[in-house]
């Protein structure tokens, strides 16, 4: 398996689940795949935040906001892996309930990753609603 098959095979099920889990209420899976190291951000459709103190924080804001997921596909376009970093680009298709209303909504999603200790680790995300 090469390096960029073993990425998307995270990509495909650890980040996955993680994204799928935020968007049911639990924000826990998606920090444990954050980085630990400086710098991390998020330049996010909601809010923008930098350091780890603020990206915990936002994680826990949003999941307050998520419950009652219906679905959530993530559509890759791009990616690829340079050593130990590497990069997905691609659309993010959620039905979920936001503050308990349903919504059906799309994201562009652009993130960056790391390697740390053998595992991936995501160090940036930015996400913009895409508007039809």
């Amino acid at each position: 398996m090469t390096d960029r098959d073993d990425f998307l095979e995270w990509v495909r099920t650890d980040l996955y689940e993680a994204e799928r889990a935020l968007h049911d209420g639990d924000p826990a899976p998606r920090r444990a795949l954050w980085s630990r190291e400086e710098p991390v951000s998020i330049l996010g459709a909601w809010r923008n935040v930098h350091g780890q103190e603020e990206v915990g924080e936002l994680f826990v804001a949003l999941a307050r906001g998520f419950s009652d997921l219906v679905s959530y596909a993530f559509e890759l376009t791009a990616c690829d892996v340079m050593g130990d970093m590497a990069y997905t680009a691609g659309f993010e298709h959620i039905t979920t309930s936001v503050d308990g209303t349903p919504r059906t909504y799309t994201l562009r999603a652009t993130q960056v990753y790391r390697r740390e200790d053998g595992a991936w680790r995501v160090a940036h995300r930015h996400g913009d609603t895409v508007v039809e």
